[in-house]
């Protein structure tokens, strides 16, 4: 583990997200955040460590713009901006909401109550499901209801979901402890009271990531694999990441025929059951046997 790396991408990912919460993102494209959050990152010396997602009202996560994405933030919508950062593979993951219709601000400051009721109690040994109870007994006290079925996660070099998940209700059954010099994301997300407090897979796919190197005997397709590796090892891309390189039409053609052989897994988004507003807030962490760093603060 670097803990180096972890602090500066964490002091970078954090420094992003405060400018794209301050940011008024009304009359712009997805496509206009996702690139300026992207350069901004690059700009710092650090790279995205996934497409930054900008996931609208009852999407709770995993779209990012398509390659000449047109759909713009309204007034009334409600934003969440999911950013990664990575140096050497070391990831800070950690999202804001922006709301643009004052009845949800009450919705947001659940979302970032809970997130800071997490890291006040994560230290190293504390149990998953302790905080998955704190994260759910705030968000009810404050007469909102978690999404049950997405969780924080274990971060390891140059892998996002690294195999531990924090959840955001209290689970019965056995619950690991934090470790020290781990790193974990805690992400709390929450809808409304009417809301099903689930989320479900949408059509959109618009995030990948490889899942195997395994040649398919098609040589476009292979150099397609290769490059995509070469630059992005295991760690979730988008499409319009690849068109610097390849035009649009050809690299739509190659992802079809990677996706189909099971090399590369498109991501769907997800989305609220009862297509109720979603938000959600989050840092990341690294628990040590004195206390715990938050490195997205």
């Amino acid at each position: 583990m670097n803990f180096e790396c972890y602090l500066q991408a964490g002091k970078i990912a954090s420094e992003v997200r405060e400018n794209a919460r301050r940011k008024y993102h009304v009359g712009s494209t997805l496509l206009e955040i996702c690139e300026s959050v992207e350069a901004q990152i690059r700009s710092m010396g650090a790279e995205p460590a996934f497409p930054v997602n900008t996931s609208l009202n009852d999407i709770a996560a995993h779209y990012t713009a398509e390659p000449g994405d047109a759909t713009i933030v309204k007034e009334g919508d409600v934003l969440k901006i999911d950013i990664g950062v990575h140096i050497d593979g070391y990831i800070a993951d950690t999202a804001v909401t922006v709301c643009y219709d004052p009845k949800y601000e009450a919705l947001v400051r659940t979302a970032e109550a809970a997130l800071g009721e997490a890291v006040r109690m994560a230290r190293a040994n504390t149990k998953a499901g302790d905080i998955g109870r704190t994260i759910e007994s705030t968000i009810t006290k404050m007469g909102f209801r978690p999404i049950q079925n997405l969780s924080g996660h274990s971060l390891q070099q140059y892998t996002i979901h690294a195999g531990k998940s924090i959840p955001n209700i209290w689970t019965r059954g056995s619950s690991f402890a934090l470790l020290p010099n781990e790193a974990y994301a805690i992400e709390p997300f929450v809808t409304t009271k009417d809301g099903q407090g689930v989320v479900y897979e949408g059509k959109t796919r618009n995030i990948f990531g490889i899942t195997s190197r395994k040649p398919l005997k098609d040589k476009e397709a292979d150099d397609l694999l290769e490059a995509i590796w070469s630059r992005y090892k295991s760690l979730p891309f988008a499409m319009r990441w690849l068109t610097d390189k390849y035009d649009e039409k050809e690299v739509r053609r190659l992802m079809d025929i990677l996706t189909k052989k099971k090399n590369v897994h498109a991501y769907p988004i997800l989305v609220e059951g009862h297509g109720k507003i979603v938000v959600q807030a989050e840092h990341t962490l690294i628990p040590s046997e004195s206390g715990v760093n938050v490195i997205t603060l």
